[in-house]
């Protein structure tokens, strides 16, 4: 990569699409960003995500566990810190459980389109890439545990048909494709 990133705006929230966690990590180091990265697929609710993020991108104990703590975690804290080069961020596997709806999943990314607004604010650049966990439902009898389906962590291989509707955004696109 001779200019990582090059177009891709400097404060955006955007798919995770045609990048790997991989090539967001060596694009960070390469441009001097601080690199967070998220892996969602255990959460299915609201304080599972927030518990996750917070561990994961090693937040203070102050943290409050809430979007409003996120955001200023993110922002004020930070800022206070000292002066900031730039962030590459990842929310890889956004559960889509019914614990954690099309709604849920819309705000946690509206407090991360206001952080990213924040730090453009500062002329700070902030990129954030997710994205989508499609769990599938099994057996629990194939686990060896009960007869209740679990959803499970991993992404299987899915249609146009089935990425419409884990997807909140792009329909147009997912709609031409089928």
């Amino acid at each position: 990569m001779d200019q990582p990133l090059r177009n891709v705006r400097s404060n955006i929230v955007q798919s995770i699409r045609a990048f790997t966690v991989k090539d967001l990590q060596a694009a960070a180091e390469q441009l001097g960003h601080h690199f967070l990265y998220a892996n969602l697929a255990t959460a299915t609710n609201k304080q599972d995500v927030l518990d996750l993020i917070a561990q994961q991108y090693t937040l203070p104990a102050t943290f409050g566990k809430n979007f409003d703590a996120l955001y200023d975690c993110m922002t004020d804290v930070v800022h206070k810190s000292g002066q900031q080069t730039g962030f590459i961020v990842v929310l890889e596997h956004i559960p889509t459980s019914p614990k954690f709806d099309k709604e849920a999943r819309e705000l946690l990314l509206d407090i991360f389109r206001d952080i990213a607004d924040y730090w453009n604010d500062r002329k700070v650049p902030f990129r954030c890439f997710y994205s989508f966990s499609v769990a599938r439902a099994t057996k629990g009898a194939e686990l060896g545990a009960s007869d209740e389906p679990t959803l499970t962590d991993k992404l299987v291989d899915v249609s146009p048909q089935a990425l419409r509707m884990s997807s909140p955004f792009n329909a147009g696109y997912w709609l031409s494709a089928a």
